[in-house]
C-alpha cells in the first residue's frame, strides 16, 4: 500500500505539555517560529520583516538618530518520532494462505502507518532495527518512503535478543529524544525482557507506544488440535516440525498464552505505557488498533483537563 493512501491516525501524547499545544511547543532557543522572544537592535543581515517598526520609530525619536529594533522569536520544535522494529526470524515465518498470521506483514504495515502519520503531523522520524547488524535512520523528513523501502527489502534476520539490543543501542541515542519523544517498538514481545529492557522501556522523557504483533489463535491463545498433526516451524530455521499434542496439552497451551498475553499488557500499563494489540495483517484492522489507541489518549486527557 503506498504511503499517500494510509489512513493515519493523531499522535496524541500520553500527558499534557505545559505551554503551548502540542505539537507546536517552542524551544528556548531563538529561531524561526512564531512566538515574540525578545527584541534587540537590529545587525547586518538581520530579515527587513523582523523589525519593529513602530518600536524603532520610538526609540529614533528619543535618541534623535535612526535606530532599528528587531523582533526574536522561539524557534519552533517538531514532536520527534522513533519507529524500532524488531526483526527477528520469528517474525517472518508464515506466509499468506497459511493457517498463521502473517507478522512480517503486520510489521511492514503497522511501520509505514507510523511514518505516515508522522509525516502528517510535521514530525521529524528516525528508524532502527537489528536485522543483520544495526541499521539506523537519524532523524530528519522524508524518511517514510526509506523505511517503508527497508522493511520491504530487509531480510528477518535479528538474533534472538534483537529487542533487547535495539533498546540498548537506542539507549545511547537517548539525547537526540527530546522530551516527548514517540518511540514506537513494533515486535511480537514473546522472549521474555529483561530488568534492564524494561527499565529502558519506562525511560521517563519519551513515549514509549508498544506495538505488539500477536497471532490471535496460536499465541495470544491455542486452538483445540488435540489428537491433530500440526507443522510447527522452527523460528531459527523456518522448517516445519509436525507436532501432535494431546487435548490436555492443547488446553494447558492455551492457558498459558492466554495467561502470558495478559501478563505482559498488564506489565505494560503498570509502567504507564498505552500498548496497541495487532491481531491481523488487514490494512484497515491495523489503522483501526491505532485509531482507537488515539481516541482512549484523547479521552483521558479530556478527563485529565
Amino acid at each position: 500500500m503506498s504511503p499517500e493512501r494510509r489512513r493515519v491516525f493523531p499522535l496524541v501524547p500520553r500527558r499534557r505539555f505545559a505551554g503551548a499545544p502540542f505539537g507546536a511547543r517552542r524551544s528556548p532557543r531563538r529561531g524561526s517560529g512564531d512566538e515574540v522572544a525578545g527584541f534587540r537592535p537590529y545587525h547586518a543581515g538581520d530579515h527587513i520583516a523582523d523589525i519593529d517598526w513602530k518600536a524603532s520609530a520610538r526609540l529614533s525619536a528619543a535618541r534623535g538618530v535612526d535606530e532599528f529594533i528587531v523582533r526574536e522569536f522561539f524557534a519552533e520544535e517538531s514532536v520527534r518520532v522513533m519507529l524500532l522494529c524488531d526483526l527477528r526470524p520469528g517474525l517472518a515465518l508464515y506466509e499468506p494462505g497459511l493457517p498463521w498470521l502473517d507478522k512480517a506483514e503486520v510489521v511492514r504495515t503497522a511501520a509505514g502507518l507510523i511514518a505516515a502519520s508522522a509525516t502528517a503531523a510535521g514530525a521529524e522520524l528516525a528508524y532502527l532495527d537489528v536485522a543483520r547488524g544495526a541499521f539506523w535512520l537519524p532523524f530528519g523528513e522524508q524518511r517514510e518512503r526509506k523505511i517503508v523501502r527497508r522493511l520491504r527489502d530487509v531480510r528477518f534476520g535479528a538474533p534472538p535478543n534483537g529487542l533487547e539490543l535495539a533498546l540498548f543501542l537506542l539507549g545511547a541515542r537517548a539525547v537526540e529524544l527530546t522530551l516527548g519523544s514517540f518511540v514506537f517498538v513494533v515486535s511480537d514481545f514473546l522472549p521474555p525482557l529483561s530488568s534492564a529492557a524494561w527499565h529502558r522501556l519506562r525511560e521517563p522523557r519519551w513515549d514509549v507506544v508498544p506495538v505488539v504483533v500477536q497471532d490471535p489463535v496460536w499465541e495470544q491463545s491455542f486452538p483445540d488440535v488435540g489428537g491433530v498433526v500440526v507443522p510447527f516451524a522452527d523460528p531459527a530455521t523456518g522448517r516445519p516440525a509436525p507436532t501432535r499434542l494431546t487435548r490436555r496439552a492443547a488446553q494447558t497451551r492455551r492457558t498459558q498464552n492466554e495467561a502470558r498475553l495478559k501478563r505482559l499488557l498488564d506489565r505494560f500499563r503498570r509502567l504507564g505505557l498505552d500498548p496497541v494489540l495487532l491481531s491481523s495483517a488487514d490494512t484497515s484492522a491495523v489503522e483501526n488498533a491505532f485509531g482507537g489507541w488515539a481516541r482512549r489518549r484523547r479521552l483521558r486527557l479530556r478527563r485529565s483537563a
